[in-house]
């Protein structure tokens, strides 16, 4: 996909929300009439408005049941018309557990797009990102299955374990191979990442990690153990103690023999008194950092703006185990003001007011008020029918006919204070 034509869907699908909208319930429902979940309240009628007035609006535990059943090895006609093909693992838990969340191969192919779509707006707003790497720090977590053999991990344990991956990110886009990224255990895929990330420093336009968390602990990790990853450039010989074989390997491959020079540059860098600036020291030729940086993770902003020498922060996308949401549009603002624009291709959406005077009205995505408080409503295709997110948001602006959120929160139960009317942003 080009840089012109994802950024031409971007325009077309915010400016035809409506319709993008309305079509997609209207394929999900068609799809999934007559599964066990929605015959009771669509009787096998694909139409909007009996979905509208009939289907309930439920939390995880209404839909746990039925969840549960697939993975325990009913058929996906439980809850999907297409069939499951396995579960995201999400960090919330409920009753003790863990939830699971049932997706297909659609889900990746939403990934794609969205990361197409992300990837463009940047290059479009930082010259020169597509001739660089990336120094990524993905991890993949161990797998696991479901009774009936489905597999069951974290969204993007699942995204990088599948074909989509190495098709469309794998280690070309990156500084370390795939098999660093695909290596379970944490400390021996950290000290690859940090060892291949310095060999290839001058290809490094960005850095990149799901969680803001994670490059501080990359940048800590690195603290600890920069004069061991200087002992193995300037010898050309990895660590004894990193024992996958698959990162050995690999790793080894990309150290190419020994590098006293670049050892001694890391070595001056490192060993300075401060650590103001690390980042750009390290890595000259870096433009951004990307990651998650709102909500608990904004936290990390200060130290981060300190190791960077305040390098452009940019959280480039909303998203969760339920669905994808959005992308940010203005990745160079501050990380304090992103709001997401919610792509309407990605899920069904739609808005319950966070307002004491609600009288449980129900609003589509393209009539949510600019100000206002929202918690975000999600109809997928892979058996979420009307799914309470508990995300807080609040709409800061219009990119075209679709809406711009910022995250507030997460709902914290029935005894949370709530904005009583909304409030007009100074846009």
């Amino acid at each position: 996909m080009s840089l012109s034509s994802v950024l031409k869907d971007l325009e077309e699908l915010t400016s035809n929300a409506k319709q993008t909208q309305d079509d997609l319930l209207d394929e999900i429902l068609r799809v999934n009439a007559n599964t066990k979940y929605l015959l009771p309240f669509l009787h096998g009628n694909p139409d909007k408005e009996l979905f509208k007035k009939n289907v309930p609006i439920v939390t995880y535990e209404d839909a746990r049941p039925y969840i549960e059943r697939v993975a325990d090895g009913e058929p996906s006609d439980v809850i999907s018309g297409e069939p499951i093909t396995s579960f995201f693992l999400s960090s919330g838990t409920t009753g003790g557990k863990q939830k699971i969340f049932p997706v297909n191969n659609k889900f990746f192919e939403k990934i794609v797009f969205i990361d197409a779509l992300r990837t463009s707006i940047i290059s479009k707003h930082i010259n020169c990102v597509e001739q660089g790497k990336a120094m990524s720090f993905l991890n993949t977590r161990p797998l696991s299955t479901t009774s009936s053999g489905l597999l069951v991990a974290p969204l993007m344990t699942s995204f990088i374990v599948s074909s989509y991956f190495k098709k469309y990110w794998s280690s070309t886009r990156f500084t370390s191979p795939d098999e660093v990224i695909l290596c379970v255990d944490n400390k021996q895929s950290m000290y690859c990442h940090l060892l291949c990330g310095l060999v290839r420093r001058e290809e490094v336009v960005s850095l990149v990690a799901t969680f803001a968390s994670g490059v501080v602990q990359a940048i800590t990790f690195l603290e600890s153990n920069w004069k061991e990853l200087c002992n193995n450039i300037r010898s050309g010989y990895i660590s004894e103690w990193i024992t996958d074989l698959g990162c050995k390997d690999s790793v080894s491959i990309i150290l190419g023999g020994p590098n006293p020079h670049l050892a001694d540059l890391i070595e001056q860098e490192c060993s300075q008194k401060s650590w103001e600036g690390i980042i750009t020291r390290l890595w000259p030729n870096i433009k951004f950092i990307q990651s998650t940086l709102t909500g608990q993770m904004s936290q990390y902003i200060p130290i981060l703006e300190f190791y960077s020498n305040k390098l452009p922060l940019i959280s480039p996308s909303y998203s969760s185990s339920e669905t994808l949401f959005g992308v940010n549009v203005n990745p160079l603002c501050k990380p304090q003001d992103v709001s997401y624009t919610f792509m309407p291709n990605m899920s069904y959406f739609e808005f319950i007011p966070v307002d004491e005077g609600n009288n449980g009205e129900i609003i589509d995505l393209v009539n949510v008020k600019l100000g206002c408080f929202y918690e975000t409503l999600v109809t997928n295709g892979f058996g979420l029918y009307r799914y309470r997110m508990g995300d807080i948001l609040q709409v800061t602006g219009f990119y075209n006919s679709a809406p711009q959120f910022r995250f507030v929160r997460r709902k914290k139960g029935k005894s949370h204070k709530k904005p009583s009317k909304c409030h007009l942003l100074a846009l």
